[in-house]
């Protein structure tokens, strides 16, 4: 089985949000507002794929935590990503249990069983679509490929770093991301017979 591949917009920007993060940690204020430019936009279509429209709310909630816990974090770029990924889960999860949010089910599992095909299948199927639009389709997917989707192709982070976000296997998690994204390729047309192509996916509004 092939492996999703980190989109590479968001690996160029690890080295500078590694820099930033150290100066940030030392009181740069204006180092500060360069994390947050270049973490928000994935953070908060993560968010988006879990609570929806509260996401703003959720964002605003999580980045006080990691304002408030900056200086306890120790790591790189995607280090920082993957710990600030973590505190907005814990944060939608806590906002999903007070709206009493329940998962809703997405596709047969037996549906997204195929082997993926061409390894940039899901980037033509993200691609081909509006944010807004992709996201729905995501939280279209069963809650653990939804995830998983979200985390390797949204917030960029890599196999090991989702597996620690959601406290599984990184095998589990790449599966789930395969499965999720043909799931997205075939219901876009992409990728020929039973969608074979995208391998990666990302939730609607999770429960808990």
């Amino acid at each position: 089985m092939g492996q999703v591949r980190q989109p590479r917009r968001v690996q160029a920007y690890d080295g500078e949000l590694g820099a930033a993060v150290a100066r940030a940690q030392d009181g740069d204020e204006a180092a500060f507002a360069v994390v947050y430019r270049i973490v928000q936009p994935g953070l908060l279509g993560y968010l988006h794929g879990l609570v929806g429209d509260d996401a703003e709310d959720v964002a605003s909630d999580a980045w006080l935590e990691i304002a408030r816990d900056l200086g306890r974090f120790k790591g790189d770029g995607a280090g920082f990503r993957g710990w600030t990924a973590t505190i907005a889960r814990h944060r939608a999860l806590d906002h999903l249990r007070r709206q009493r949010v329940r998962p809703r089910a997405g596709g047969s599992e037996q549906d997204v069983l195929d082997l993926p095909g061409p390894h940039n299948t899901h980037e033509q199927a993200l691609e081909s679509l509006s944010t807004e639009r992709a996201l729905e389709l995501v939280r279209g997917l069963p809650r653990d490929q939804a995830e998983a989707v979200l985390l390797r192709v949204v917030v960029g982070l890599d196999g090991p770093a989702a597996a620690r976000v959601l406290g599984k296997r990184p095998g589990a998690v790449r599966t789930a991301a395969h499965r999720g994204l043909k799931g997205l390729a075939r219901q876009l047309g992409l990728g020929g017979e039973a969608g074979a192509g995208v391998t990666d996916e990302v939730p609607r509004t999770l429960g808990e």
